[in-house]
């Protein structure tokens, strides 16, 4: 099998290296690519990519993620989020490839509190969303066989996020503000790209099970619940800090205005694809805990 990654640096293109890598054949690519061009800003180079390479798998890790300053650049976001995903599904449909790709709860209007199904009416809330959706759509319009997953608040041991942040900031202060009324559940590009792999296989074995899917740890927590959680488990680690969970304070999205509007549900309902890959999702915390863990063991936190 030979399979083509595109965004091998970002947080869920660095583990999908290690879990594709078992496949077969594996050509994995950046922005900084020469010999084959893995910028999605290059349309015409990407679709030549494809057309060389000749792979059974694409698999498309990149994308404009800027959520605020997609506000003021949609055009680039259109670019990389949707027009450069309708050049590879409609490479991948040339070929006969099975294209990945990984969309957003950013797709859902974000309101109320039952997790978002596959088949809920869709509405973005800003224009990172819109052009998250308009990606979707190019590849169902391509009449490729694909795999879309839509994930929430990812996170990775490599590189900056969320917990890092906030390990940061109890280092430096007394007590943090964390947003307390969006909810969703901290996935983390480990959990994402090991369900990829065995995704990838068993729709290669049997093709009915292309389609779009929910992918998401278990459970459910707001961004303070999770910012207190880390904090807890980095105190259980020995890490010092000025603010410990019991100063962090819930505040509301008013309270903290950014230029793209959040969605307050990112909640997603995962049960079609536990139930079409016989999977079972952990909870949220394990993977947060064992990223601490692993960080605070490297000498990060």
């Amino acid at each position: 099998m030979k399979v083509l990654l595109l965004g091998k640096d970002g947080q869920v293109g660095w583990e999908l290296q290690r879990s594709l890598a078992p496949l077969g054949q594996l050509l994995a690519l950046n922005a900084r690519s020469t010999v084959h061009c893995g910028d999605l800003g290059n349309l015409p180079g990407l679709a030549e990519t494809v057309r060389g390479y000749a792979p059974d798998v694409i698999v498309n890790a990149a994308a404009y993620t800027a959520v605020d300053r997609a506000e003021s650049e949609r055009e680039q976001a259109f670019r990389i989020n949707a027009d450069a995903v309708g050049v590879l599904a409609r490479a991948a449909a040339e070929c006969g490839a099975l294209l990945v790709h990984y969309s957003s709860d950013y797709v859902f209007p974000g309101q109320g509190s039952r997790p978002w199904r596959e088949d809920d009416a869709v509405g973005p809330l800003n224009v990172y969303g819109a052009s998250k959706l308009a990606g979707e759509q190019a590849i169902q319009a391509a009449g490729c066989r694909y795999l879309i997953f839509r994930t929430c608040w990812v996170y990775a041991a490599r590189g900056n996020n969320f917990a890092r942040t906030m390990l940061r900031l109890a280092a430096e202060r007394d007590s943090l503000g964390v947003i307390d009324d969006q909810y969703g559940a901290p996935t983390g590009a480990e959990l994402i790209a090991d369900i990829t792999a065995h995704a990838v296989i068993a729709t290669c074995r049997n093709p009915a099970l292309a389609g779009l899917y929910h992918l998401a740890a278990a459970g459910e927590t707001s961004w303070c619940g999770y910012a207190r959680y880390v904090l807890e488990q980095a105190t259980a680690l020995g890490v010092p800090l000025q603010a410990g969970a019991g100063q962090v304070k819930p505040l509301t999205t008013d309270a903290y205005p950014t230029p793209a509007r959040r969605p307050g549900n990112s909640r997603l309902d995962t049960h079609e694809l536990q139930k079409a890959f016989a999977l079972t999702l952990p909870d949220w915390r394990l993977g947060v805990a064992r990223m601490l863990t692993e960080i605070h063991e490297k000498g990060r936190l």
